[in-house]
């Protein structure tokens, strides 16, 4: 359980104990700040974070290349219903499955469900068909 800050959609700083993390949450992809739809992603990640005690339950799966732990992470809300942050970012519309990088995760057919989910109610970033993919925008930038 741990408590910190969020850098964008998809990463955040967590402190455990003197220990700061940088972490990665597995499998999903958010655009860039500096994208469309990055802010609104970065905020939403804040909403949901906030809607449990300002914990995160971290389920750490590996580090990547920049030596982020990358993971599975859980908020629990005071009725106890848990919320998968990965998932429901994607669900919302505010993320994408990153299928490249969510072999490892420990349910990627969880975060593919939550995508067409997200597509077929045309929320976040499937209202705008020409919304342009993170990775697609990395390259390009």
């Amino acid at each position: 359980v741990v408590k910190g800050s969020i850098y964008d959609g998809d990463t955040l700083r967590v402190a455990r104990g003197g220990q700061e993390l940088k972490i990665r949450l597995c499998g999903i992809d958010a655009p860039e700040k500096d994208q469309a739809g990055g802010i609104e992603s970065r905020d939403h990640l804040r909403s949901l974070v906030a809607q449990g005690d300002g914990s995160i339950g971290v389920v750490p799966i590996e580090k990547d290349r920049y030596g982020r732990t990358v993971a599975d992470l859980f908020v629990i809300r005071p009725d106890d219903s848990e919320i998968h942050l990965n998932s429901q970012m994607i669900a919302d519309g505010h993320a994408y499955h990153y299928t490249q990088y969510s072999d490892s995760c420990p349910q990627p057919i969880v975060l593919d469900i939550a995508e067409e989910q997200a597509k077929s109610a045309g929320v976040g970033l499937w209202q705008n068909p020409n919304a342009e993919k993170p990775w697609d925008y990395r390259k390009r930038n």
